[in-house]
């Protein structure tokens, strides 16, 4: 037996919007601002990585120095999100989803902003690292609580609603990139105050978001006592943590050498060779935001096909489209004119793991939920830590094409072990997994 996949206490009483309570609100607004903030810090770096890194070194951006570099501090920024997602889970589980959801912006706000001050390559790597552990922590707290806070037959549609969130963080990191390295023509350091922004959110969370009474209730009835880490590799729960780690490795690897490597590789398009630095950082600023863009439109998407033939086909299907659209863009060489068309297909398939926000949470146990999908979910971005780095050993003289290529196959096996799963109960009021 799997272990019970917990429903709304009361299913019928929330039809409408107009039905929800004024916590589920708060939790709700706390839940999506976090993912907002989420997404403003975590691609700052990314917008500057190579003028930044290439500063810091005093050496030329198309050197394998900094393109080596770079990849390092980003794989550093993928392993504190991993740790931070297993750590903040457990003090979710522990201490309540409010009180993790504030030391987790507090954390990624602080480190964000002092990347600022980073004299050297080293000191921004230990920032960008304990960031990441602030975000890493955010998606196991948010995702828990709004599991436990809203009603179950809107949860797709959550999932797809809070990915959003992440996507216009994103949108405004693009901006602020623009406005300050453009328009005010700042250095690219300035980028990283942008970041302390979310650390003014932790005020009102403490005045007004409340532990959620699910959480509460689970506590109350363990008379406080917890369920050591060890539990998620025992009994029914290892049979949905052991495939759960398997997709969200090989769908995070080859999503974040995508996200990372795809600036790099419009930079070294060969059309836009004879192009000063500042227009390939606008370039590379213009392709992100048509693959956020295209990925927010993808989260409703998902959220639609899943509520059609359930969570865990949709997220094979759309792993599959991850592959295909891929595989498809960089398959042969493409002039930047060709690129348009593909940058917005990959977009869309992204809205994949707008689906792990509400899927994953629930299959596990209360006490063990953030711990679970925290450790779950993020544990995958090791892997992707690591496949930054090596995917990024295909550049060829600048050219990163053959490693945007090579990582699209990875979505091949993530959607194989994404039908391990047990799927999640949508609208029916079941209290099983569907195997």
């Amino acid at each position: 037996m799997m272990p019970p996949i917990p429903t709304d206490p009361n299913p019928n009483t929330v039809t409408t919007l107009r039905d929800l309570s004024a916590n589920q609100w708060k939790s709700g607004i706390a839940a999506w601002l976090g993912w907002f903030f989420d997404g403003l810090d975590l691609h700052l770096y990314t917008i500057v990585a190579v003028p930044f890194v290439s500063l810091l070194l005093d050496a030329q951006q198309n050197s394998d120095t900094v393109r080596d570099t770079s990849a390092w501090i980003q794989a550093a920024f993928l392993v504190g999100w991993a740790l931070g997602g297993g750590f903040f889970g457990r003090i979710g589980d522990r201490l309540g989803r409010s009180r993790a959801l504030m030391l987790t912006i507090l954390t990624y706000a602080l480190f964000t902003g002092l990347a600022f001050f980073a004299a050297n390559w080293w000191q921004l790597l230990a920032f960008r690292f304990l960031a990441a552990l602030g975000i890493g922590g955010e998606w196991a707290v948010g995702a828990s609580m709004l599991s436990e806070t809203w009603p179950a037959r809107w949860r797709h549609w959550v999932a797809a609603v809070l990915q959003t969130g992440v996507n216009l963080g994103i949108l405004l990191a693009m901006l602020a990139g623009f406005v300050l390295l453009k328009l005010f023509e700042l250095p690219e350091r300035s980028v990283f105050l942008v970041g302390v922004l979310p650390a003014f959110m932790v005020l009102w969370i403490r005045r007004a978001v409340p532990e959620p009474a699910e959480w509460e209730a689970a506590r109350g009835n363990s008379n406080h006592s917890h369920p050591p880490f060890a539990e998620l590799f025992r009994g029914s729960v290892r049979r949905i943590t052991i495939p759960a780690i398997l997709v969200c490795a090989t769908s995070l690897t080859a999503h974040w050498a995508f996200m990372y490597w795809l600036a790099q590789h419009l930079r070294s398009l060969p059309d836009v060779a004879t192009w000063t630095d500042a227009d390939k950082s606008r370039l590379a600023i213009q392709g992100l935001t048509v693959i956020v863009t295209a990925s927010t439109v993808g989260n409703f998407l998902a959220a639609m096909l899943a509520s059609r033939v359930g969570y865990r086909l949709a997220i094979v299907a759309i792993c599959l489209g991850y592959f295909a659209t891929m595989f498809g863009a960089y398959r042969v060489p493409r002039e930047l004119a060709s690129m348009w068309y593909w940058l917005p297909a990959i977009g869309i398939c992204q809205g994949v793991f707008a689906l792990f926000t509400m899927y994953l949470p629930p299959l596990f146990p209360t006490l063990l939920r953030t711990t679970g999908a925290g450790f779950c979910y993020n544990i995958g971005r090791i892997a992707a830590a690591a496949g930054t780095i090596y995917f990024g050993t295909y550049g060829q003289a600048g050219d990163y094409r053959h490693a945007l290529y090579a990582t699209s196959f990875l979505f091949l096996p993530a959607a194989v072990f994404a039908l391990l799963l047990p799927e999640l109960p949508l609208v029916r009021g079941a209290a099983e997994p569907v195997e």
